[in-house]
């Protein structure tokens, strides 16, 4: 799984890359067939955003998250792209 991770009125330091490529270990390890993921980080007066899109194969995936710290802003993004990740996955087994 390829991680592109950009970043919009903030400089994507080594510890954001690292803390982002942490947590989209954990949605890899639940869903093995993800192709790339497209992470972008933004400052927007005091709102820290971290939005995500993930390829599947035959399927795409979004999360967004916004709140004061950076790091809170990427945990909520991943639980939430995790989310819809697993329910996916649940929707496959069920056929």
């Amino acid at each position: 799984m390829q991680v592109k991770i950009t970043g919009h009125h903030v400089e994507v330091t080594e510890a954001l890359r690292t803390h982002c490529e942490e947590k989209m270990a954990k949605v890899k390890n639940h869903f093995d067939q993800a192709i790339n993921v497209n992470i972008t980080l933004e400052v927007d007066n005091k709102v820290q955003k971290a939005s995500a899109n993930l390829h599947a194969s035959g399927h795409d995936f979004h999360a967004e998250a916004s709140e004061s710290d950076m790091y809170v802003a990427i945990d909520m993004m991943t639980d939430k792209l995790d989310r819809q990740v697993l329910k996916h996955k649940e929707k496959l087994k069920a056929h």
